[in-house]
């Protein structure tokens, strides 16, 4: 699979929430892959019967400096191959919905982030991950993954045990928060309270809310499903699983002869019940 052109619509969705009224009629007009017959900023205001000043605040709330950037990306991001093989509707919905949620995962990749993060977990003494429902499911996975190449990490998908998990914290700890709402009070306690204790915090959210700052170290942008044609088709945690897999073959990366090492003892040790010294 080859991705060329990233697309501007995981923007839109992860900043919807902070659009006026007027923004979000704006919004609508890009998500449903609207192709206007002239691309200009005035062209675009006139359809849409709203100021050229508030497209520009549009694209600038999407991430992007200004609207010239934005439409350029958005145009860009128009056309999409679809596969075209004898299969049934329901498959092809299916395939579809997963196609466009990759895509945006792609979309949304920052690489130096990325990287970023790798360090942060390489150097931390623990990490603690934590999620409720669908997000504690992803939550789980992660602690498993890394567990067995020799982390020290912990997952947690209960209210109260985050909040009191929270209060220990220490300056060497990291604390990762998967939410794809980006906005329940757990959550940003979890956060709020870790940070406060000293430990660095990564949100991995589907929306992006400028309280975050105040709260996270790095905040990791995963698609929304909500804007995704038949996305009710798709497990919740699919976008959270994605970026879980990119931050362990990033982190992988660093020392991997040892990391791969464990890997391999640690799955010795479930099939045969044998540890190798």
């Amino acid at each position: 699979m080859q991705y060329k052109e990233k697309s501007a619509i995981p923007y839109i969705e992860a900043a919807y929430s902070t659009f006026t009224a007027t923004e979000k009629e704006v919004a609508k007009y890009f998500l449903k892959g609207t192709v206007p017959e002239d691309f200009s900023l005035k062209s675009i205001a006139v359809e849409l019967a709203v100021s050229e000043a508030t497209l520009v605040r549009f694209a600038k709330k999407c991430g992007f400096k200004g609207f010239r950037e934005f439409i350029y990306q958005y145009e860009k991001s128009l056309v999409a191959n679809k596969p075209t093989e004898n299969i049934t509707e329901s498959s092809l919905q299916v395939l579809d919905a997963y196609q466009d949620l990759l895509t945006k995962s792609y979309s949304l990749i920052n690489e130096e982030q990325i990287c970023r993060i790798a360090v942060m977990i390489s150097e931390a003494s623990k990490v603690f991950v934590g999620g409720i429902g669908s997000s504690g499911y992803a939550a789980r996975e992660m602690a498993y993954r890394f567990m067995r190449i020799g982390l020290s990490i912990e997952a947690f998908d209960d209210f109260d045990m985050m909040r009191m998990i929270a209060v220990f914290r220490k300056p060497d700890d990291l604390v990762v928060g998967l939410s794809l709402s980006g906005n329940r009070d757990v959550m940003l306690d979890y956060l709020r309270l870790s940070r406060e204790r000293g430990a660095k915090t990564i949100l991995i959210t589907c929306n992006q809310y400028d309280y975050h700052n105040n709260i996270c170290d790095e905040i990791v942008l995963v698609p929304s499903l909500i804007h995704l044609n038949h996305g009710n088709l798709i497990s919740p945690q699919f976008p959270l699983l994605v970026m879980i897999d990119i931050l362990y073959a990033t982190y992988m990366r660093y020392n991997r002869d040892e990391k791969q090492r464990l890997h391999d003892e640690t799955l010795r040790a479930i099939e045969t019940g044998t540890i190798t010294e």
